[in-house]
């Protein structure tokens, strides 16, 4: 299933590593049994007959005030099946499968299984898990809504989505090559307009890669290149390529610059065959960006079960943005079954170390990946809206677009400030409202979720006319 307004991905022209068959990538260790588990075995000879979810009703019945909080309302089903990339962002998944989180909150049978790309993604979410697709996944903010209004599956079909929470802030990156190190762009992309130009001259195509048409990584090389008076869609060719192939794609120089996530970047540095020039977060500093999201019908259908799973995600985010725990959640993510990956091109960034590849090394800043820290689980709405704004900018979707109608249609905040009020999340880590407000980016442009129309009218470089 393709969408024929994706541009095609050049990914095919490098041969990357077999990744891992889908019953290796979600074979992940349950690290701890859940605390029901020796209970749940007295009754070991009706499990068939009943079915796990009836099992728990049986268990507090015979362990009345025994059964941890979490299995108050029994999950619908113990099973679902949600995919990931292999990005840092995609975590707290596979620590909530590696660490027994998801067995700990009733649903043990939560498969975490890797999809080779964000079109996969989409194409197996429209399928379903119960079509051999998957349920929900890490995944790009935008993507859901884009799934939903039919903006990039197959025939323009809808397929409604939910987004359940905000998987992390910050921490993807935009880098270039080799071929421009001298030129050391930073934030500020000015220096390259001139090299862009003098190479489209002598008739060789500039190519800016991204991850997927409308997602973030899209629209970060996007703001970046506009705010320098770079034309993304005019000066400069912009191509899909899978997050794990973008290193070998420009080491064969099939790109010029490109936009993803960790740990992409700070292996091409580590390989020597380009430079960070800047982390999204320089430019919108505690930025949101990778979201749990589900098909709504799931969602509909089996309330307890997302909920459970909700509650393990954010428990394993909570995990995972202790410093403490950063080395061992590298050690983790990098496995052959999960990213396949060396610690070494993870752990520096996660605790922001960062060796921008062209002689600037800063220690300890504080441009690594939020997973809980600063509201970093909270979906704010008003963060949504503005993604949908820039793919009205881009073209995505149509000037006439009801923004908070749609937000309101996907973004079930709701659902995560039921699953962390279960979770005993302390009252002061809960927003109170489901907007941080006026966003300010590091070009001086700022965003009002309340007029977005503002923003669009204040941009120099867009598609469509305010």
């Amino acid at each position: 299933m393709t969408d024929a307004s994706e541009p095609k991905s050049v990914a095919l022209s490098v041969v990357s590593p077999a990744a891992p068959s889908p019953a290796a990538s979600s074979a992940g260790p349950e690290g701890t049994a859940h605390e029901g588990v020796s209970r749940r075995s007295l009754l070991k000879g009706s499990v068939a007959a009943m079915g796990t979810a009836a099992l728990f009703e049986a268990v507090r019945t015979v362990f009345p005030g025994g059964v941890p909080s979490a299995h108050a309302a029994a999950p619908e089903t113990t099973k679902a099946v949600l995919g990931y990339i292999a990005l840092m962002d995609a975590s707290p998944l596979v620590i909530a499968k590696e660490k027994g989180l998801f067995a700990k909150h009733g649903v043990p049978d939560v498969e975490v299984v890797k999809q080779a790309s964000w079109g996969a993604t989409r194409d197996n979410l429209v399928l379903g898990g119960a079509a051999n697709g998957i349920d929900g996944a890490h995944i790009l903010t935008p993507m859901p809504y884009l799934i939903s209004t039919g903006k990039v599956t197959q025939n323009n079909a809808p397929t409604p989505m939910y987004i359940l929470a905000r998987l992390n802030l910050d921490a993807q990156a935009i880098s270039v090559s080799n071929e421009y190190k001298d030129l050391k762009a930073t934030a500020n992309a000015s220096a390259l307009k001139a090299a862009f130009e003098k190479k489209k001259a002598e008739g060789k195509e500039v190519k800016v890669a991204m991850t997927f048409p409308g997602g973030t990584h899209d629209l970060w090389i996007r703001y970046w290149l506009a705010a320098a008076g770079i034309d993304p869609d005019k000066d400069v060719s912009t191509i899909v390529v899978p997050p794990p192939q973008m290193v070998a794609n420009m080491k064969v120089g099939n790109m010029d610059a490109f936009c993803v996530g960790e740990p992409w970047n700070e292996q091409l540095v580590n390989q020597g065959i380009g430079y960070t020039a800047c982390t999204t977060g320089e430019i919108w500093k505690n930025h949101p960006e990778k979201a749990l999201g589900m098909r709504a019908d799931f969602v509909d259908k089996n309330p307890n079960a997302t909920k459970a799973i909700l509650m393990a995600v954010l428990e394993a985010q909570q995990w995972c943005d202790k410093m403490e725990n950063k080395k061992e959640m590298s050690e983790i993510v990098g496995k052959r079954q999960w990213f396949n990956v060396p610690v070494a091109d993870i752990y520096g960034r996660t605790i922001g170390d960062i060796n921008y590849g062209n002689g600037r090394v800063v220690k300890g800043s504080d441009q690594y990946m939020k997973f809980w820290q600063a509201n970093a689980s909270y979906p704010f709405k008003s963060h949504d809206a503005w993604f949908v704004t820039e793919d009205i900018r881009w073209g995505k979707f149509e000037p006439t677009t009801d923004i908070k109608a749609l937000v309101d249609k996907v973004n079930r905040e709701d659902l995560w400030r039921a699953a962390a009020k279960e979770l005993n999340v302390p009252a002061a880590e809960i927003p109170t409202s489901t907007s941080r407000g006026v966003e300010t980016f590091f070009d001086g442009k700022s965003f009002d979720p309340a007029n977005p129309t503002a923003y669009l009218k204040s941009l120099g470089i867009k598609r469509v006319e305010v």
